[in-house]
């Protein structure tokens, strides 16, 4: 079908030319129309393309046709992988209605589904620039805008003493001679307009994100240093002398560091930079102009790390349960969250996750001193290359307190130059979280003073690694009086206590028994810990199906009656009178084990929608386990051809007795499009048949807190030394899933599986975190006053606004 846009020959439109072309206008409306009834949409779009195009005073009267036609063509060619012909079509579609706030925003979301975020993002708020009322727009820019900006921006830029030291650093290596600039991954471009402001002659930033990239032009346009800060969007990497800038600078500024330090690719940006774009480093002891030789901002750091209990990082990483509701956890599974994930696992992750430890749910208890993990210095090159390719290290630290062994804890100290360091340990104030290092794998958790904790450490991957944590007993000598032993020193335990270790650490299982590894996001391993869930589902579903018993049996009566006055045979009316199974349908998120535990209920056949090949592996070993026969559970999406017609019936005559619904993500907001999910599951269920939850109550509460408003906008040009950046970042404020002490509200919600058994998502036990809605200007008020909320909900967008 054609896609492209014809061109009409242009020509006097007067006497028979005239006439022909409205001739031609009106063939082609109704062609048009005639492939809409026949569902050609393909033909339908390049018939209108034809219309507008002759015609463009037509333009009102077609739009919305059009818009539906484009829609539908859309959805084929998305479905056939045509992508270059989608694309081509939105963009004739956006050359004839440029300011289409619908057609922006359905372009966002086809980009957003290909992965193009940036561009996503950039018709998004283009739509909803349009249509500021555009429900659908907006959400669609909050979510992309998690993406895009996240939330660290905003602290970041809140953090004053981080901005000054930096800035402080910045100005004494401009004031020493360093006036030739370049800053790698610029964000909104607060470094280079330190470095400018100091007096750098020449600033150069680059900055891969689109969105980030746009954001500085517009910063540093505002700031009237557009002349003398040239921005790039590239990576560092790609930077060439003389094509982008015209020589090697004599000051390399970044802070391209996370909670792991090297996560955000620090040391290969380095390396290239001190191969490629910076001058050389002055050697120790030599003197001159500091404008001759080449440093980098930071000037090196040190890493350091802890052993910690914690009850919160410990239901988020590891299974603590054998039994789920009644279902056995068997030995040959074993979970894993992504952040335990080996160097050699097919996907690269980050090698730990992370936390503000000074605010974790229940807090923590250090069970070793803080130790040296190790040092970098980023301005030495050779040092940096050999970081990658090092062996592991070992380090075994003593234990200094008795507990629960969950994880590393680790910080760093950058030092920006002689002068100026900043610490993200979790004893400071700071816009860091620390990076967490989940301990898997032990055959006991239980450590005491005597214990060491063994770990080896390496820089793989451009990633801080700390792999191999293990535990040898008081028993074993490890290095008297120290408290950080590195190769040599854990060598002189020898053959022996590696040997007695790694014993100890087997364990017995059949020798045919198949192991499994499973790898459940942290969410999915806090949902399978939490006990009270499960048992709720298992009670409502027990009532559930226990009401609809009687109506079984009668019709398996029924049937048997049939049967023995049609024929005499005993064997078909055994066979004939069993009667037919409930249908159970979970279509929960991720990993779920509710299909089993409706299983175990009786008569009932539940079907799973679980994508991923391991998931599906796991629940037939917990199927096994726990001797269901092999055709009990079905996965759902194999039947399914398509993922809307994912909450159709297993058969053309039946319908669901139960049908559970994922109401909340994890996050805290209501599911997109769950109330178009709940009105079709009505549709299909058996009479007396339940849709789960069957209802939801939301609660707020207001509070003030400092945190979730640092968190969620910049606070003015106080807060960034004077620059004025807050207004252009504001623009990508995003509901933030975590509660803090700021002037927001936080929600949270009520799930009623029925009238008595519910779910609470702000429960110590729960997965679910808390979304808030953080006011743009904070509201003074008095005890004994009044408040009304606006509160309004479309799909998973939240909005509150608060009168006085």
């Amino acid at each position: 079908m054609p896609n492209s846009r014809p061109r009409p020959r242009r020509g006097a439109r007067s006497g028979a030319g005239a006439a022909g072309r409205d001739e031609l206008v009106s063939r082609s409306l109704q062609s048009a129309e005639h492939c809409l009834g026949a569902q050609d949409f393909g033909t339908a779009y390049a018939h209108y393309l034809l219309v507008l195009s002759l015609a463009p005073e037509l333009k009102d009267d077609v739009k919305e046709t059009f818009q539906y036609t484009l829609f539908r063509w859309a959805e084929e060619l998305d479905a056939l992988s045509r992508t270059q012909d989608l694309l081509g079509c939105y963009e004739q579609a956006l050359e004839l209605f440029p300011d289409d706030e619908v057609i922006c925003n359905s372009m966002g979301e086809h980009l957003f589904r290909m992965g193009f975020r940036d561009e996503a993002a950039g018709y998004f708020h283009k739509a909803v620039k349009l249509n500021p009322d555009f429900s659908d727009a907006k959400e669609n820019f909050y979510r992309v805008a998690n993406w895009l900006v996240e939330r660290w921006h905003f602290i970041m830029l809140n953090d004053t003493k981080r901005n000054m030291i930096y800035n402080a650093a910045i100005q004494n290596a401009v004031c020493l001679g360093s006036k030739s600039v370049l800053d790698i991954g610029a964000g909104t471009g607060i470094l280079s307009m330190f470095a400018k402001k100091a007096g750098a002659h020449s600033v150069y930033a680059c900055e891969l994100s689109k969105t980030m990239y746009e954001l500085a032009c517009d910063v540093v346009a505002a700031n009237k240093m557009e002349a003398g800060i040239k921005l790039l969007h590239m990576k560092s990497l790609d930077i060439e002398i003389p094509k982008h800038i015209p020589e090697r600078v004599s000051l390399v500024v970044t802070e391209t560091v996370d909670a792991g330090l090297f996560g955000e690719g620090i040391v290969e940006s380095l390396i290239h930079a001190w191969e490629h774009l910076l001058l050389q480093p002055k050697t120790r002891g030599e003197n001159g102009n500091c404008e001759k030789y080449g440093k980098v901002i930071p000037a090196s750091a040190v890493i350091f790390g802890m052993a910690v209990e914690c009850a919160e990082i410990r239901r988020h990483h590891r299974v603590g349960t054998k039994n789920v509701a009644g279902i056995c956890l068997p030995t040959n599974v074993k979970f894993q969250s992504p952040a335990c994930s080996s160097v050699d696992a097919e996907e690269t992750v980050e090698p730990y996750t992370t936390e503000k430890m000074s605010r974790v749910p229940g807090g923590y208890l250090a069970l070793t001193e803080c130790f040296q993990i190790m040092t970098v210095d980023f301005n030495n090159l050779q040092e940096l290359k050999s970081l990658a390719t090092k062996k592991p290290g070992k380090i075994g630290i003593p234990v200094i307190k008795e507990g629960i062994l969950d994880a590393v804890v680790v910080w760093f100290v950058l030092q920006l130059d002689d002068e100026h360091s900043l610490s993200t340990s979790p004893s400071e104030e700071t816009c860091w979280e620390q990076a967490i290092y989940p301990v898997h794998d032990l055959a006991d958790y239980w450590i005491k003073p005597g214990d060491h904790v063994m770990m080896e450490v390496s820089c793989q991957d451009c990633y801080l690694r700390i792999q191999n944590i293990s535990v040898f007993g008081s028993e074993h000598e490890v290095g008297a009086g120290k408290n950080f032993t590195q190769d040599k020193d854990l060598m002189s335990l020898g053959g022996e206590a590696e040997l007695c270790n790694a014993l100890a650490n087997l364990q017995t299982s059949k020798p045919d028994a198949v192991e499994q590894t499973c790898i459940l996001e942290s969410t999915e391993i806090a949902l399978l810990n939490n006990n009270l869930y499960h048992e709720g589902f298992k009670m409502a579903m027990r009532r559930v199906l226990s009401s609809l018993t009687p109506e079984k049996l009668c019709q398996a009566m029924d049937t048997q009656c049939q049967n023995e006055m049609s024929c005499g045979n005993e064997e078909s009316n055994s066979e004939e009178s069993i009667p037919e199974p409930f249908y159970v349908l979970d279509v929960s998120e991720g990993f779920s084990v509710l299909p089993l535990i409706a299983g175990t209920l009786g008569q009932v056949k539940p079907y799973s929608s679980v994508e991923k090949d391991q998931h599906r592996i796991t629940l037939d070993l917990i199927s096994e386990a726990n001797h269901f026969p092999k055709e009990t559970l079905e996965f759902w999406l194999r039947h399914v051809e398509d993922e809307s017609a994912v909450l159709q019936r297993p058969k053309s005559d039946k319908l669901w007795s139960i049908i559970i619904l994922d109401v909340i993500e994890p996050s805290g907001l209501i599911q997109q499009e769950i109330m178009e999910k709940a009105a079709i599951s009505r549709c299909l269920l058996q009479s007396g048949g339940k849709i789960f939850p069957q209802y939801v109550l939301m609660f707020g509460l207001l509070v003030e807190s400092q945190t979730l408003v640092e968190e969620s906008a910049v606070q003015g040009t106080e807060r960034t030394l004077g620059l004025n950046i807050a207004p252009f970042i504001n623009q990508f404020q995003v509901h933030i899933c975590k509660s803090g002490q700021v002037t927001a509200i936080p929600f949270w919600y009520h799930m009623y599986l029925d009238d008595e058994i519910r779910l609470d998502t702000s429960s110590d036990a729960s997965h679910w975190k808390q979304a808030a809605v953080v006011l743009d200007n904070p509201i003074q008020v008095e005890m004994g006053e009044e408040l009304v909320l606006n509160v309004q909900h479309h799909k998973s967008n939240v909005s509150i606004t608060v009168k006085q």
